[in-house]
């Protein structure tokens, strides 16, 4: 089924990129409802995030998670709270500064992140079950491809500039 915006394109705008937004607006909606009804949740997106960061790059402080994931230190200590209140996330001696502290997966939040990612796995097996895997494949580079260009635009506005590079990359 093919969803349309049910207002018609305004004058002067491209239609390729107003049906984009629309179904990009519709994709965050729907994702988040699938998850929820399907029982996968586990994790908010934010704790997802976190715990994925720290799994793949180990202890990190406040404020390397923050420029990690373009957020700001109070809003990473506002998520990470709670994650720390249910031991899925532990502080520690950052080894390179015995007065500082790092954050760290547990073990519980390793196995909490795995259970939760294998939910979102099998979730995204059955959703694309009935594509071909060329496509499969290809929807998950157009869709990295995507996720890439709205990090750079965004790292650009932070630093005043907001340019996308050539191609869109």
């Amino acid at each position: 089924m093919t969803t349309t915006s049910p207002r018609a394109t305004p004058p002067r705008t491209d239609p390729v990129h107003a049906q984009l937004q629309y179904q990009v607006a519709l994709f965050a909606r729907r994702m988040e409802q699938v998850r929820a009804s399907d029982g996968v949740g586990g994790l908010d997106r934010a704790a997802y995030l976190l715990l994925d960061r720290l799994e793949l790059h180990g202890p990190a402080n406040i404020k390397a998670l923050a420029d990690a994931l373009g957020i700001d230190s109070s809003t990473v200590t506002r998520q990470v709270a709670p994650l720390v209140a249910a031991a899925l996330v532990g502080r520690v001696q950052n080894p390179a500064d015995r007065r500082a502290v790092c954050l760290a997966l547990t073990s519980l939040g390793a196995q909490h992140l795995a259970e939760v990612r294998a939910g979102r796995v099998e979730l995204m097996r059955r959703l694309v079950a009935g594509w071909p895997a060329e496509e499969q494949r290809a929807f998950c580079a157009l869709l990295a491809r995507f996720n890439h260009s709205m990090e750079s635009y965004t790292a650009g506005r932070q630093g005043g500039g907001g340019e996308l590079p050539a191609g869109g990359d």
